[in-house]
């Protein structure tokens, strides 16, 4: 189990104790409803409200019973008198679970919310800081062309606030209760006790239900857990790609006394990134697990109830850990950008290749010739390791159609980055307003292409 991850606050949204309590939650609500309608005397829902259970005598309880409503319902009545028999009346075990259920993944949402907040606060202010660190931007894995590391990480911030989005939905989706009995028929609780009681927890009452709410509800969140957790491993796994030794462009924290290696004492690890990478995996299986339970046997059975109590809490603990994980990892990551120069001028001028031909094809040369023009020189300085610009400069092919004076403004890596602003103001990424929010880092002006 997942549970050596657990925060202290999400933890006690999945505890027992926390459980019983929802549960107990639903029980008042249904009996303050039921007296609203004159049902229960209202004069017996104090002393109903002082209903307690106890965790020792539920599991005490259930070696017997083999129930756990069952279970509870037999302690929650042995803290009563003569009223317990009001208590559960009308209902079906699912009416208060999963409209408990429904109290803890909103509570347990609103927390990931926190988290996701706080994430992008974090890698947005990174992202100023390095809005115009020049780095190669790669495609297949090979050099591309000319990028900064504000623009990876800008891309981040908005799909972290989609995400913020698909949770908020997600949220509206499960924040429903369920109070209509075995079938769902309202047979032995009326719609107005559902209501009332739904309106008490914060819910709203489901349009309709059988005996249980219906688990495409469940596998929206789950699934958007999962999309989340992607998303994680994709940043930690670009982190882990540019951690590489060959590469070491940005590093994972790593604490004084850390050892990355029982037997190479020099081995500096991204073992946060990777921890983050093997549990987003899991959250997926649980997505998937999640939309197995919507198929169920007519009005229902309780094929679904036996893994969601693995499931759910696990998604949320996982994602709430592997969220503030990597919040940590951005908030320290180190970042070389004097390496991504170094890196960008590996391949001697090659990045710029499209804007030779594009400059060819501006005086005249058709796409086709063009391209075979610069790829033929490309070629040649792949396989020699020589200097592009030299070799253009060489060839009289080229500086028949492109003299040395108009091939040299080509070779500038500002060109790339002329739109940077533009992208970041699109995002509600400016310094102006990053100032304005409460703590956060004084950003220095950088030249685009500076380093």
């Amino acid at each position: 189990m997942i549970e050596r991850y657990c925060r202290p606050q999400m933890k006690e949204i999945w505890s027992e104790e926390n459980k019983f309590t929802k549960w107990l939650e639903v029980e008042i609500a249904v009996c303050e409803a039921w007296s609203e309608l004159g049902v229960i005397p209202r004069e017996i829902v104090p002393k109903i409200k002082l209903a307690r259970f106890n965790l020792k005598r539920i599991n005490e309880l259930l070696i017997e019973t083999h129930h756990d409503m069952t279970a509870f319902l037999g302690s929650v009545s042995e803290s009563l008198g003569n009223e317990s028999r009001f208590v559960h009346l009308g209902l079906t075990s699912s009416d208060v679970m999963d409209t408990a259920l429904s109290l803890q993944l909103i509570d347990a949402a609103k927390l990931l919310g926190q988290n996701i907040k706080k994430l992008i606060s974090v890698v947005a202010e990174k992202a100023l800081k390095h809005k115009y660190t020049v780095m190669i931007g790669r495609t297949h894995g090979i050099h591309a062309e000319p990028t900064s590391f504000g623009l990876k990480l800008a891309l981040w911030v908005d799909e972290l606030k989609r995400h913020r989005r698909r949770l908020t939905e997600a949220t509206k989706i499960i924040a429903v209760g369920k109070i209509s009995g075995t079938v769902g028929t309202y047979a032995t609780v009326t719609p107005e006790v559902e209501e009332k009681t739904c309106a008490r927890l914060g819910l709203t009452p489901a349009l309709i239900s059988n005996q249980i709410l219906q688990r495409d509800r469940h596998a929206q969140l789950v699934t958007t857990l999962g999309i989340i957790s992607s998303s994680l491993e994709k940043f930690a796994t670009e982190i882990r790609g540019l951690q590489k030794t060959e590469v070491q462009e940005v590093e994972e924290p790593f604490s004084a006394g850390q050892t990355g290696s029982s037997a190479m004492p020099h081995k500096r690890n991204p073992e946060l990134c990777e921890r983050i990478c093997g549990l987003s995996r899991l959250v997926r299986a649980h997505a998937l697990t999640s939309m197995e339970n919507i198929t169920l046997w007519h009005e229902r059975d309780i094929s679904h109830s036996s893994n969601e109590r693995i499931i759910l809490p696990d998604a949320c603990i996982i994602v709430d850990y592997t969220l503030s994980i990597f919040t940590s990892i951005m908030d320290d990551l180190q970042v070389y950008p004097l390496k991504m120069r170094r890196n960008l001028e590996l391949t001697k001028g090659l990045v710029f290749s499209q804007r030779v031909m594009l400059a060819l094809i501006d005086k005249g040369l058709n796409r086709q010739r063009a391209y075979k023009l610069v790829q033929r020189i490309a070629t040649k300085a792949w396989k020699t390791n020589r200097n592009f610009f030299n070799l253009l400069k060489a060839d009289k092919e080229v500086t028949a159609i492109l003299p040395q004076s108009q091939l040299e403004p080509l070779f500038n890596y500002q060109y790339y980055l002329r739109y940077v602003d533009e992208i970041f103001k699109r995002l509600g990424l400016t310094e102006v307003q990053w100032k304005k929010k409460p703590g956060a880092a004084k950003l220095k002006k950088q030249t685009p292409g500076a380093i």
